[in-house]
């Protein structure tokens, strides 16, 4: 007779409440849990498709008091078709080349990283981010995670996306891009291309994290349509009929997360 020791039970835990970075005037709450060890891959593909995001070697989701404004999306990228305005970003952008390249920090990307930081987002805590900072968000990874960097024809870096491969799709988890480039929308060229590469590789989704419909930041994420929408505990075609309100019942922490 042998003895199977019993499985290590996953730990979730909620953090203090701090000011909302997206909605002003509140103050948000995560669940938390750390996604390292044996069973990392797995794990994090159950949690990705409940609506959680990953940091570093941890998932989180928010779980908001009297706030569900942040909304998982995903794009069927089989499905996707690009609108008048974004046909007129994939052809400013024609001579614009990615490469996919090992998840590895490079002092050519932590340069454009600090130019992104300082012109877009200069009062967030990733401005003060330094070197070593940013290579632990590219590098301390307990699963498949790779990089696009954006290139021109003379070889100039002008974008990267951070991706996790999922076993039905990829996660876009952080994509940064020249600011005196603003013109080209080269954040949107890159979730195209996204959406493009997840097609060739024969996956059914691009993971785009939250959606919130009243953030500058993220409002832009419901462009890319069709989309899908995690709306209690299901994901569910997005369009203008099936607009949840705000507060009324999104995806949260799930009892039990979707195989």
């Amino acid at each position: 007779m042998t003895y199977t020791s019993p499985r290590r039970p996953q730990l979730f835990y909620t953090t203090a409440p701090m000011p909302c970075p997206y909605v002003a005037g509140r103050m948000e709450r995560k669940v938390v849990t750390d996604i390292g060890g044996p069973d990392a891959e797995r794990l994090h593909n159950r949690l990705s498709r409940a609506g959680f995001r990953r940091s570093h070697t941890i998932a989180y989701a928010p779980v908001c008091p009297a706030c569900s404004a942040c909304v998982p999306i995903r794009v069927p990228v089989a499905t996707f078709a690009p609108d008048r305005t974004q046909r007129r970003i994939l052809r400013r952008n024609a001579a614009i080349e990615g490469f996919e390249v090992p998840a590895h920090a490079t002092t050519e990307q932590f340069t454009l990283f600090q130019r992104y930081q300082f012109a877009r987002h200069a009062d967030g805590d990733m401005a003060a981010m330094n070197f070593y900072d940013y290579r632990a968000m590219i590098e301390d990874t307990p699963i498949d995670t790779l990089m696009v960097e954006f290139r021109t024809q003379e070889d100039q870096l002008v974008c990267v996306s951070l991706i996790d491969r999922l076993d039905d799709g990829l996660s876009a988890v952080y994509s940064f891009f020249d600011p005196t480039m603003e013109s080209r929308s080269l954040g949107a060229y890159a979730i195209m291309h996204l959406i493009a590469h997840t097609r060739r590789l024969g996956l059914p989704y691009l993971y785009l994290g939250y959606w919130i419909r009243d953030s500058a930041k993220m409002a832009y994420k419901a462009r890319f349509r069709p989309a899908e929408i995690l709306f209690r505990g299901a994901w569910t075609p997005l369009n203008h009929q099936n607009l949840p309100e705000e507060g009324a019942g999104m995806a949260r922490f799930p009892v039990a997360f979707p195989e």
